[in-house]
């Protein structure tokens, strides 16, 4: 989704729980904390409804075990900064995020350190397992041929790999 459709979709933190609920637990919710189904729905005035388990009496949010979990940031400006994030070309600056969402610049830091480190995911870090190379020359043949002046590291192309 792009931005505009994230305005069009989500005006309120309550359509964003839904949808993260929804999108959490298709059919049955489940208690993060023991795997009951047996869920109640809590609201009170002025709070995000929290769910409880009937098991273990634990009470949760649908944000448990994710970025946006103990955040006192509205869920629909999470939505907003995962948005502008992901849409950006060369990535975008924490002082740019902040006047975009009408943040402190250290909440809009915080946010998007959270969201990168989402995207790049335990799976994908760069270089890890067994890695190949091959043997490459970095230099090429002098300009000049009686000016002396050498080229990639001073070295000749034949030298077995050693540096002179």
């Amino acid at each position: 989704m792009n931005t505009m459709q994230i305005i069009k979709h989500f005006q309120d933190d309550k359509t964003c729980m839904d949808f993260l609920s929804n999108l959490r637990w298709k059919t049955m919710k489940k208690c993060p904390y023991c795997g009951s189904d047996k869920i109640s729905v809590h609201t009170e005035k002025g709070r995000r409804s929290r769910l409880q388990c009937s098991g273990c009496r634990k009470s949760f949010s649908p944000t448990i075990n994710t970025i946006l979990h103990n955040s006192k940031m509205p869920i629909f400006k999470w939505f907003l900064a995962i948005s502008l994030l992901a849409e950006a070309k060369k990535s975008i600056s924490s002082r740019q995020l902040a006047r975009h969402l009408d943040l402190p610049v250290k909440t809009a830091y915080s946010v998007s350190q959270r969201v990168r480190k989402a995207l790049l995911g335990t799976r994908s870090p760069l270089l890890q397992g067994i890695i190949e190379l091959d043997e490459t020359y970095i230099g090429g043949k002098p300009r000049y041929k009686n000016s002396g002046a050498k080229r990639g590291r001073g070295t000749k192309k034949n030298n077995g790999g050693r540096y002179a």
